[in-house]
């Protein structure tokens, strides 16, 4: 870790530099980073992961783009503050600590964000090594699995059980890096909605299937990626996602999960779960097992339409192509909890079992 900060310092020290020198000579500087987007990704099933491709922006100091350009500058000089101090900063303490910057300073977060992502998609690193940490939690962890962390104070090893956190859940903490993990466990099973890993927990599925359950809470955090992507190399584990049946679930949701996104596409490599199955709800189940639905919305079809046109990930994959075709065909979607309609437990004693039984019903 102290190599990778090393470098990270030796990038922004080199890039101020040559920033330097530019300026000397009395031309423009320029800043140059990746395009981090949909269309400047490939999906190969063997990486298993969107792969940033060559296409890249440039900043360039002109009257226009001097503040952005500024704010570049000094999200960079804090970055190396935070490296060498070996301290941390939230998304929103960056964003406040710019209020010291004059002119340069952010006026909403969303402009800060997107300076800290441009800065660390330059370094090609992670938020992480670069000083900044998300606000959000990594998602919640139950069942058969043993976390071992250090102690703050002392820096001794810390064994944390995940199966004694009686109704409660261990929580991911936002850097996930030092942790190690005993298990004897057969699959993690990954839980869009709190409510149903609740559920799961609250009736001990974890210890029926002997399995790790954890909720992803929508579309899953960095750190919450991070943790599964470690416990499933490191215990050579299957991945099984279950969400909602909706473009949601599939396009944002399991395919973050699995592949990564666009936005992120420099980091792709760390941060996906390519092992990932989806064992969810399928248009498919919700003929076969006559589920309530709610009727698409226009937000809805226009997911669709773009996942099937735009997203390499599923005009890789036909299955999914086949599966939304199919929804949007449908006009309807349906939610984890749908499967009540049969009874509050129906998850656990019937549509769980068959489905980790039947390859068939899963999509890529």
């Amino acid at each position: 870790m102290a190599k990778k900060t090393n470098n990270v310092i030796e990038k922004i020290q080199d890039i101020a530099q040559d920033i330097y020198s530019t300026i000397k000579k009395i031309k423009q500087p320029e800043l140059e980073m990746p395009i981090r987007a949909l269309s400047n990704v490939e999906y190969n099933e063997k990486e298993g992961y969107f792969k940033i491709l060559n296409r890249v922006k440039l900043r360039t100091l002109t009257a226009s783009t001097i503040k952005t350009f500024a704010q570049t500058l000094r999200m960079m000089g804090l970055s190396k503050s935070l490296i060498e101090s070996e301290d941390i900063a939230t998304k929103r303490e960056a964003y406040y600590v710019s209020k010291n910057w004059g002119e340069a300073r952010f006026k909403e977060q969303p402009e800060s964000d997107t300076v800290m992502d441009d800065v660390e998609a330059m370094m090609r690193v992670n938020r992480e090594q670069i000083g900044f940490i998300p606000e959000e939690k990594g998602g919640d962890v139950a069942g058969k699995l043993i976390v071992i962390d250090k102690d703050q104070d002392t820096g001794k090893e810390l064994k944390i059980d995940c199966t004694k956190f009686g109704s409660g859940a261990y929580s991911v903490p936002s850097s996930v890096e030092a942790l190690k993990f005993e298990t004897n466990a057969k699959f993690i099973l990954a839980i869009e909605t709190a409510g149903m890993f609740q559920r799961l927990v609250k009736h001990n599925y974890w210890k029926k299937a002997n399995c790790i359950l954890i909720s992803m809470g929508g579309v899953p955090t960095r750190a919450c990626r991070r943790f599964i992507r470690k416990l499933a190399d490191g215990k050579k584990l299957p991945v099984y996602v279950f969400t909602d049946g909706d473009p949601y679930g599939f396009g944002s949701i399991y395919r973050t999960l699995k592949v990564g996104s666009g936005n992120a596409a420099h980091i792709n490599e760390f941060f996906c779960v390519p092992q990932a199955q989806f064992i969810g709800i399928t248009p498919q189940d919700i003929i076969d097992y006559k589920l309530p639905t709610h009727p698409l919305k226009d937000v809805d079809i226009k997911k669709i339409k773009d996942l099937v046109k735009n997203d390499p990930f599923i005009i890789h994959h036909k299955p999914w192509q086949k599966a939304l075709k199919q929804m949007a065909q449908m006009k309807v979607r349906a939610e984890q909890q749908a499967l009540a309609k049969h009874g509050l437990n129906y998850v656990i004693d019937k549509y769980l079992p068959k489905k980790l039984k039947d390859q068939k019903t899963w999509l890529p």
